[in-house]
């Protein structure tokens, strides 16, 4: 069996990856990955800055007062980062496929709901919320009540981050000591592909017509 600690790695990249990004706090600024180019921790960086990206994009679209024309050109945005974003996850369960490849599974070994890289992403996402609550719990222009609140949520996520990363990790085990078996589906997003999206072949088939 294949030892695996690999949510406490994920975790490290993830939070440097957070905290670069916030250097700047520029959504315009590219990631300086520091990791080998196609290496694991490479891939997780870039995962995570994708995400930290996309977080900021969040923020300014719920702008109540925002352009319509910036709106829409950041929407754009958010659906070319969300494709960007399933891309990197399926890369990093490549990774698991090839790394778990020579597993023997056991008699009726089993499937989880998730792939490892799926639950990467929730761990990801995890690390953002944990970054912005703590700022959250530490601001000194909001009452003393917001700072409790958000230092409450802070706590459950903070305790979320223990058991998902326990889950990943015995996930992992599992999987290389053939208790359970990897299988990956590619995601069907229809939105994006003129093939699929009624409202792109529509329109498309009106111009031919």
């Amino acid at each position: 069996m294949i030892k695996t600690n690999i949510s406490k790695l994920a975790i490290e990249i993830f939070e440097k990856s957070v905290n670069d990004y916030h250097i700047h706090d520029d959504i315009n600024r590219k990631s300086t990955n520091p990791f080998e180019m196609k290496s694991f921790e490479h891939l997780l960086y870039e995962k995570n800055w994708i995400d930290t990206v996309q977080w900021h994009y969040e923020d300014i679209i719920r702008d109540p007062e925002i352009d319509p024309n910036e709106g829409m050109k950041l929407k754009r945005m958010i659906d070319s980062s969300n494709q960007n974003r399933t891309e990197m996850v399926e890369y990093i369960d490549s990774y698991f496929l090839e790394l778990y490849s020579n597993a023997t599974l056991v008699k009726n070994a089993r499937i989880n709901s998730e792939s490892p890289a799926w639950a990467m992403d929730r761990l990801s996402i995890l690390i953002l919320k944990i970054y912005h609550m703590d700022e959250e719990s530490k601001r000194v222009d909001v009452s003393e009540k917001h700072r409790n609140n958000c230092q409450a949520k802070l706590d459950v996520l903070l305790d979320q981050k223990t058991d998902l990363s326990e889950s990943i990790d015995q996930l992992l085990e599992d999987i290389s000591s053939g208790q359970k078996k990897m299988k990956v589906y590619k995601q069907m997003k229809m939105y994006n592909d003129e093939s699929l999206n009624p409202v792109l072949y529509k329109k498309d088939d009106s111009k031919k017509g």
